[in-house]
C-alpha cells in the first residue's frame, strides 16, 4: 500500500505511544484533525509485527528562526527582501491506535520511531477504523474533514446509555431524529419524551409523505395537553391515559407529595383509599377528597383520633393532584408503547412541567418494572428530551428517581437512556457520568463545557477547545460507541423535523405584508365614512 499513499512528513523530536511530532513542508502539510498513517512495529502474541498505526492532527506550529518577534519592522522587510527569510511547519498528532486483522482497535504499547514516514490515511483504512459489522452499526454521517469516509457507531455502545449534548440551534434535535430513524430500522423499541413535539413528524418524509416505517410509529398524547400541533397536522394520535384509580397509596402519597414518616397522614389517606375502593371501582382524587371530608365521622366508628386528624391533613395534599387534571376514567397500557421495532412518541407540548414530569415519570416506571420483570424480552431505548428538566442538578422531580435507576440498572434489563440536553451543567452529575458515551455539538457556555468535560474521561483538552467552533450539524463522538474519538458531519435526516426554528424573515414579511393590507382597509373605511358625511 505505501506505493500509493501521499507521504507529507517525518515523524521528530519526542514520541510516545500517544502521539508524535512531525515535520512537514510549508506547503504540503495537512489541515488540523487530517488522519495519517504511519507504521510501528509492536508484539502480537509474543511475535513482532508491523502494524499500521492511525493518527490524527492536534496542533499544527509554523515558524521562523530569522523571523523572530524581537526584530524591527524595517528589518524583517529587508530579511525578506533579501530572501533570507526561512520557514518551517510542524505538527503534533494524537495516536488513534492500529486494528488487528480481527477488527479490534488496541493501543499501542511502543512509541513510533523518529526519522519514520507518515502519510494521509486512505480512505479504505479510516473506513475499516470508523466502521462496525453491519448488524450492529447505526450510520450517522462522515468525518468532517474526509467527507468521504462514511462513519457507523455502534449499537452495543447504548448499553452504557448516551448523552446528546449540544447548545440551541446545533442541531441536536435533528441528529437525535436521525438516531431514532436508524435504531428503528434495525428492529429498536423507542420511546421519546418530547416536551415541544420536536419528534411528531417521524412517521413523514421530508415532505410530509408517509414511508415504509409510518406504520411503526405512534404519537401518545395525554387529554390535558393543549398540544402544539393539531391531529391534522401530525395524523393519528392516540391518547395516553392515567386512571387514578390504578394507582396505589404509594403511587398517591409520592404525586401528591407526602413523605413517610407523616405516618398518620399515611395511615389517614390510606383507610380513605380503602374505603372508597370498596364503594366504588373507578373514581377520581375528587372522590378521594370527599371520602376524606366524612372523615370527621370515623370517630363513632372508633378510629384513633390521629388517624382521623392525619386523613383530614392529607386534603391540602390532595388539592394539588386534583389541580394536575391529567387523570382520566381508563388507563392507557404500556404495552401500547412497548411494541418490537416501534416508535412511541409521548407528546408533552402544552402540559406544565409539573404535570408533564409525572407523565413522563409514570410512563418510564412502567416500561422498567415491564422489562425487569421479563415481560418485554426486547431492548428499549428511552430518548428524554430537555434532560435537564426532568432530573436537574438541584432538587428532585418525579422523573430524577427512576431515570437515576435506569441510568444505573436499565442495562441488565435491557432499557438504555439518551439524555438530550443543550445545558449539561443543568442535569445531575450522577446520570451524565452514567452516559459512558456523549455526542457533543456545538456548545460554547463555559459551565456547561465544564460539566462535559467532567463527566467524559474520553474527551480530550483539545477537542473540548474546539466544541465552540462546530458548524451546525457537526458533531464530536467519545465512548463506546465508537472505536475512538471522531468528529463527524451528521447526514441527512429521512424524515420531517418538528422542531426547527421558525424562519424570521419570511414571518416578518408576511406581518408587513398584513399591516399594508390593514392601512389600506382602514383608509378605505376613513374614505367611506368621510363621503357618507358629506352626503348627509
Amino acid at each position: 500500500m505505501s506505493d500509493t499513499l501521499k507521504e507529507v512528513g517525518i515523524i521528530i523530536g519526542e514520541a510516545s505511544s500517544n502521539e508524535f511530532f512531525f515535520s512537514s513542508k510549508p506547503g504540503e502539510m495537512p489541515s488540523r484533525w487530517e488522519y495519517l498513517l504511519t507504521y510501528s512495529e509492536e508484539d502480537i502474541d509474543g511475535t513482532p509485527r508491523k502494524v499500521q498505526v492511525v493518527a490524527q492532527i492536534e496542533r499544527i506550529i509554523s515558524a521562523s528562526q530569522a523571523l523572530t518577534k524581537e526584530l524591527d519592522f524595517e528589518i524583517i522587510k529587508k530579511i525578506i527582501e533579501a530572501g533570507l527569510a526561512d520557514s518551517k511547519v510542524w505538527g503534533k498528532a494524537r495516536v488513534l491506535g492500529y486494528l488487528t486483522s480481527a477488527g479490534d482497535l488496541y493501543q499501542p504499547k511502543k512509541a513510533v520511531i523518529p526519522g519514520k514516514p507518515v502519510w494521509i490515511a486512505p480512505t479504505e483504512v479510516l473506513e475499516k477504523f470508523y466502521s462496525f459489522p453491519e448488524e450492529e452499526a447505526i450510520e450517522l454521517g462522515s468525518l468532517i474533514t474526509r467527507r468521504d469516509v462514511p462513519i457507523s457507531l455502534s449499537i452495543k455502545g447504548f448499553r452504557r446509555h448516551l448523552a446528546v449534548i449540544a447548545q440551541t440551534g446545533s442541531g441536536k434535535t435533528y441528529l437525535a431524529g436521525v438516531l431514532a430513524e436508524e435504531l428503528l430500522r434495525k428492529g429498536g423499541t423507542i420511546v421519546i419524551l418530547d416536551p415541544h413535539a420536536d419528534y411528531v413528524f417521524l412517521s413523514r418524509t421530508a415532505d410530509g409523505k408517509r414511508h415504509d416505517l409510518s406504520d411503526r410509529i405512534t404519537v401518545f398524547r395525554n387529554p390535558s395537553s393543549t398540544g402544539r400541533y393539531t391531529e391534522t397536522e401530525v395524523g393519528k394520535v392516540k391518547s395516553y391515559e392515567i386512571c387514578f384509580s390504578d394507582l396505589d397509596l404509594d403511587e398517591i402519597c409520592l404525586i401528591s407529595g407526602i413523605s413517610t414518616k407523616y405516618v398518620n397522614i399515611v395511615e389517614g389517606l390510606g383507610m380513605a383509599l380503602e374505603r372508597l375502593k370498596a364503594k366504588k371501582d373507578v373514581f377520581q382524587p375528587e372522590d378521594l377528597m370527599e371520602t376524606i371530608e366524612g372523615a370527621k365521622d370515623w370517630k363513632e366508628e372508633g378510629v384513633d383520633s390521629k388517624i382521623i386528624k392525619g386523613a383530614m391533613s392529607a386534603k391540602k395534599y390532595l388539592a394539588r393532584l386534583i389541580k394536575m387534571r391529567v387523570f382520566t376514567h381508563a388507563s392507557t397500557n404500556i404495552t401500547e408503547m412497548l411494541r418490537p421495532m416501534h416508535l412511541a412518541n409521548l407528546d408533552l407540548s402544552g402540559l406544565n412541567d409539573y404535570v408533564a414530569d409525572y407523565i413522563s415519570f409514570k410512563v418510564l416506571s412502567d416500561i422498567y418494572d415491564k422489562a425487569a420483570t421479563d415481560q418485554f424480552e426486547y431492548p428499549v431505548f428511552v430518548f428524554v428530551e430537555e434532560a435537564h428538566r426532568f432530573i436537574p442538578a438541584e432538587g428532585s422531580t418525579y422523573s430524577s428517581g427512576i431515570i437515576k435507576k435506569i441510568a444505573a440498572e436499565g442495562r441488565k434489563f435491557g432499557v438504555f437512556i439518551v439524555l438530550i440536553t443543550q445545558r449539561p451543567s443543568k442535569i445531575h452529575s450522577d446520570a451524565l457520568s452514567q452516559c459512558n458515551s456523549q455526542i457533543i455539538m456545538r456548545l460554547t457556555n463555559p459551565h456547561d463545557q465544564k460539566a462535559v468535560s467532567s463527566s467524559s474521561e474520553r474527551l480530550s483538552e483539545s477537542l473540548m477547545e474546539d466544541l465552540p467552533g462546530l458548524n451546525t450539524g457537526e458533531a464530536v463522538v467519545v465512548g463506546e460507541m465508537t472505536r475512538a474519538p471522531l468528529m463527524m458531519s451528521v447526514k441527512k435526516r429521512r424524515t420531517k423535523e418538528g422542531g426547527s426554528d421558525i424562519d424570521i424573515i419570511s414571518k416578518m414579511k408576511q406581518a408587513k405584508e398584513k399591516a399594508e393590507k390593514e392601512t389600506i382597509q382602514n383608509q378605505s373605511q376613513r374614505l367611506r365614512e368621510e363621503m357618507e358625511k358629506f352626503m348627509e
